[in-house]
């Protein structure tokens, strides 16, 4: 199946793709889900390729998969686990079963009891021991901080309850900040680790318990926790009524949809989250029901494969022309890297393809004065992804908002075309002649024929950040079924963290004679500067 693409591709390479775009391509390159839009027209996919790739879909069983997924099969073969994130959303869909019983009644009862709790702290009946709470401190790590932490700043506009912080460095000084600006008689901690051991998380959990414990007689009733771990939630003073727990069949960069959400519904309020969910449910509608050409997370997929698998670009850059989706790449970073980011087959042979690619970006205009020199001008082609609303949210800014929305256009249109030698020429033709006009016209090409698709809706509010996340998510599935790696489990992160548990009593003063000398050395020469 690669071989034909690669085939497809060979044929295609050189072409133009802005001598193919009209108004009849424009239409049919792109895909809706409700009201969001997904324009792929800026990329060197015609309909032949797209037919070829829309037949990795069937060759692969994406379709049997995904339905695997929605009704609790356990497609995580690595950890016999079920997926099943989206029934944190199925607000009024079906019964789902796992092991032949259904989750939805527990899951429906979390998220009532979620929203009890997220309404006694806005409304003052949950308060600290010096009032009504002012702030709310997420302490967690990975997806324990990278959902909620986006989902917030997204979600800003719609923020009518206490203030929200997220901690997940272990750095002291990420913990310190946030703290310095919380009164500790007035703030909620939320210790977001589902088996309450994830030791970033726990080592800060306890120095925000000891900094309110300088204030308050009793820290461990201004506390909640998201986990499973009831046991260690208890040890830590935590009573069961302020626990919210959730099962294995969600995995950490999946779960802001549940408990670890909470700190966003506080934020927001229950009618709000649940709107989120709705926007999330209706992505999962439009993901099982709309034929492959017009399914955006499909069309999503089969356009990073071409770029990434077939064109051989290593990187994608997400490019959100919205500051509020500013934590956007790093979040779609754990969600797309993590998932896809693998070398080995779920049938334990070694990938023949390259793995995902590396995702990163900024929010609009500010990357333009920073990377998007290397996007236009650079050796490499770097496919990017663009986001936009038809408006903000500032309706007396109205005029800066088009000013934006300007930019995000001009710039998928200045990747597509480029500007050709003479072009560049005619610029400078009044400043400068002869072997001197060639050089400074030389200076100011644009190769174009970069390619580029474009995610454009109404209105960033919490229904659309859930279609969007959604979208996203279902994207990493399908492009991980044709890939043929288990998108769901993450051995990549345990070496890692099992030599820091190793290396911690180094650091601290034993004998480093063991080491590796690279290590040794660096070691000794922290030591000697005040480790």
């Amino acid at each position: 199946m690669w071989n034909k693409l690669r085939a497809h591709y060979e044929t295609v390479k050189t072409r133009r793709f802005e001598t193919m775009l009209d108004a009849a391509r424009a239409e049919d390159f792109a895909a809706t889900a409700g009201d969001m839009r997904f324009d792929y027209s800026k990329t060197n996919i015609d309909a032949d390729g797209r037919a070829v790739l829309i037949d990795l879909l069937d060759q692969t069983d994406v379709a049997a998969k995904r339905d695997a997924m929605f009704t609790g099969a356990k497609i995580n073969e690595t950890e016999g686990r079920a997926v099943l994130h989206t029934a944190l959303r199925n607000l009024d869909g079906g019964p789902v079963h796992v092991d032949g019983q259904d989750v939805m009644p527990e899951v429906l009862e979390t998220l009532a009891r979620m929203e009890g709790f997220a309404a006694d702290v806005r409304s003052g009946a949950f308060a600290g021991q010096g009032g009504a709470i002012t702030d709310v401190v997420n302490i967690g790590i990975g997806g324990s901080d990278l959902g909620p932490a986006m989902g917030a700043l997204a979600l800003r506009p719609y923020h009518d309850g206490p203030r929200c912080h997220f901690v997940s460095n272990v750095d002291p000084a990420d913990i310190a900040d946030v703290l310095r600006s919380c009164d500790p008689a007035t703030t909620l901690v939320i210790v977001a680790s589902k088996t309450f051991t994830t030791i970033e998380t726990m080592t800060n959990a306890k120095t925000a318990k000891a900094w309110m414990s300088e204030t308050v007689a009793d820290p461990a009733a201004q506390f909640a926790a998201l986990s499973t771990a009831a046991d260690k939630t208890s040890d830590f003073g935590i009573p069961a009524s302020r626990v919210f727990g959730f099962e294995d069949w969600v995995g950490g960069r999946y779960s802001m949809w549940g408990p670890i959400g909470l700190s966003l519904m506080i934020a927001i309020g229950s009618e709000a989250f649940r709107a989120f969910l709705r926007g999330g449910q209706a992505m999962d509608t439009h993901f099982r029901n709309a034929p492959w050409a017009d399914n955006m997370p499909a069309m999503l997929a089969l356009v990073g494969i071409w770029h990434n698998q077939i064109c051989g670009h290593a990187t994608r850059a997400v490019l959100p022309y919205d500051n509020n989706l500013s934590r956007l790449p790093a979040y779609l970073q754990q969600l797309e890297m993590e998932s896809n980011g693998k070398g080995v087959t779920m049938d334990g042979e070694d990938l023949s393809v390259n793995s995902g690619p590396v995702v990163w970006g900024e929010p609009g205009t500010n990357g333009q004065h920073a990377f998007y020199q290397l996007i236009h001008q650079g050796t490499r082609v770097i496919p990017c992804e663009f986001l936009v609303a038809a408006r903000g949210h500032e309706d007396d800014l109205h005029h800066q908002h088009q000013l934006l929305v300007a930019n995000c256009l001009a710039q998928s249109e200045a990747l597509m075309k480029g500007r050709d030698l003479e072009e560049a020429r005619a610029k400078v033709a009044d400043k400068f002649e002869g072997a001197e006009l060639d050089r400074q016209a030389k200076h100011r090409v644009f190769p174009g024929n970069r390619p580029s698709t474009t995610l454009a809706y109404p209105q960033l509010d919490p229904f659309t950040l859930g279609q969007i996340i959604a979208l996203y998510e279902h994207r990493v599935f399908v492009e991980g079924v044709i890939l043929g790696v288990n998108s769901y489990d993450q051995w990549g992160v345990e070496l890692g963290k099992e030599l820091a548990t190793a290396l911690q009593p180094i650091v601290e003063g034993a004998d480093a004679s063991d080491k590796d000398g690279s290590t040794a050395g660096l070691v000794s020469f922290l030591r000697k500067n005040g480790l």
